[in-house]
């Protein structure tokens, strides 16, 4: 069919063929970048009829292999749906289609002075429907919750052509089932975003942070637990161990900050007003803190600059993982109570079974998140190997495969070991009534 911007060349289809998991899929045998819920609609009639797989793709920053397309797929990029619909400065929501990428977003509401919270590393690419098809969560998850809290409303389109509208803006909305929720976090299995009605919250006139040297974990979760009862506005809780704050700093080419030899550190952010008292505040909790012995030492950014530069090793990841790459990554999601007990036997078996590579441990522990990156590791057998010593602890701790990447195509075979088969099946039966022929991003998850 003829839609505007449609590629078809080989050349000009390499691109769409993964993501940044690094897993390649086949040539899609052509690639739509509609512009239009309506030429969304029109592709998914003309592929129903035509008996063809479609491939949904935004910005192409997933790490669970969800974009990769299967040869001959039809892939339908949103990179074009990336209009600003509607602004509510009364009401605090912006209308968005699916395709406008979370950097633009947060730049357009901040100038009008609202602040839209999710906040993660790939910022910059990532697409507004990306994040909601895989529930995205990212910094500050501790006090705004993930992408499921913050959308209120939302257009689909199903896998039969039927465009639904369900474009609420209300936060209580009590008339039955909230079907959004069928769409949140399913990786585009059930039907295609393709407009989003999201919350937004007035901006924070400044945000401050400090990074706190601390000797045990024991003390971080001490922490935390201060932290949310003492702590006004305490919006992050970022967590790196030892080995990632160092790996981190050799990436950036600075100096370990507060010398590199505790064995933890956590990132601690606090969003409110300028007012002297705030700062007074959160410089006080610290400083008890330091007394309590709870933090052995600390840096607490005392311009804006220095809060980024502190920030800096904690979003170094992007510059980590060309370095470690071939790499194995995880965001699963872990018992705080267990948490100690699963990184010393994590990093225990792994560096057992591969000494040369290197195993960093970080993530957003105010909610539970827990990122690993093993690399490199140049064969599948040996990337294998880690997924099923990382997973395997994660079914004995009674955790989760995947806090916030999603299951794509990576993770499917151990999605067992979070998932009950009964859950599986109800999974499986929600397919088949939204997608019985399987055309939306067939072999993810299930």
């Amino acid at each position: 069919m003829d839609i505007p911007g449609t590629l078809r060349e080989p050349a000009d289809l390499e691109k769409y063929r993964g993501d940044w998991s690094g897993l390649k899929g086949g040539l899609p045998a052509v690639v739509y970048r509609p512009a239009s819920t309506a030429e969304v609609a029109a592709i998914v009639r003309s592929c129903r009829a035509q008996g063809a797989r479609i491939t949904v793709q935004g910005g192409l920053t997933g790490l669970a292999g969800g974009a990769a397309p299967d040869a001959g797929d039809v892939v339908i990029s949103l990179e074009r749906l990336n209009q600003v619909e509607d602004f509510d400065d009364i009401g605090g929501t912006i209308t968005v289609q699916a395709g406008v990428p979370l950097a633009k977003l947060a730049e357009i509401v901040e100038a009008r002075d609202w602040y839209f919270p999710l906040d993660i590393g790939a910022r910059g690419s990532c697409q507004i429907g990306g994040n909601v098809s895989t529930n995205a969560g990212g910094n500050r998850v501790l006090r705004y919750g993930p992408m499921r809290d913050l959308v209120l409303g939302m257009e689909v389109v199903l896998a039969d052509g039927t465009v639904m509208p369900m474009l609420n803006r209300v936060v209580k909305n009590n008339t039955g089932p909230d079907l959004k929720h069928l769409f949140i976090g399913t990786e585009g299995t059930f039907g295609i975003v393709t407009r989003v009605v999201l919350r937004l919250f007035p901006r924070p006139a400044v945000r401050r942070s400090a990074l706190c040297a601390v000797a045990s974990f024991a003390q971080v979760a001490q922490l935390l637990k201060q932290a949310r009862g003492r702590l006004p506005g305490l919006s992050s809780f970022e967590v790196m161990w030892q080995e990632y704050l160092v790996a981190a700093a050799r990436a950036l080419g600075r100096a370990v900050p507060l010398g590199g030899g505790h064995p933890i550190y956590v990132l601690v952010e606090a969003e409110g007003s300028t007012a002297p008292q705030m700062q007074e505040i959160f410089e006080g909790f610290l400083g008890e803190m330091l007394e309590e012995g709870v933090v052995a030492d600390v840096i607490v950014a005392q311009t804006q600059e220095q809060a980024q530069s502190l920030w800096d090793f904690r979003d170094a990841i992007g510059e980590l993982l060309k370095q470690l790459s071939p790499f194995v990554s995880f965001d699963v999601g872990i018992p705080l109570r267990v948490t100690a007990d699963y990184v010393e036997t994590a990093r225990a078996r792994l560096q057992a079974a591969f000494p040369q590579a290197s195993h960093l441990f970080f993530g957003h522990l105010g909610d539970g998140n827990l990122h690993i990156v093993s690399g490199p590791h140049a064969s599948e057998a040996d990337q294998l190997a880690v997924d099923e010593i990382v997973y395997g602890l994660v079914a004995e701790v009674g955790g989760s495969i995947s806090a916030e990447h999603g299951i794509g195509r990576i993770k499917k075979p151990f999605l067992h070991l979070s998932r009950s088969e009964t859950e599986l099946e109800v999974m499986r039966a929600l397919k088949r009534t939204l997608d019985a022929g399987d055309a939306l991003n067939a072999g993810r998850i299930l």
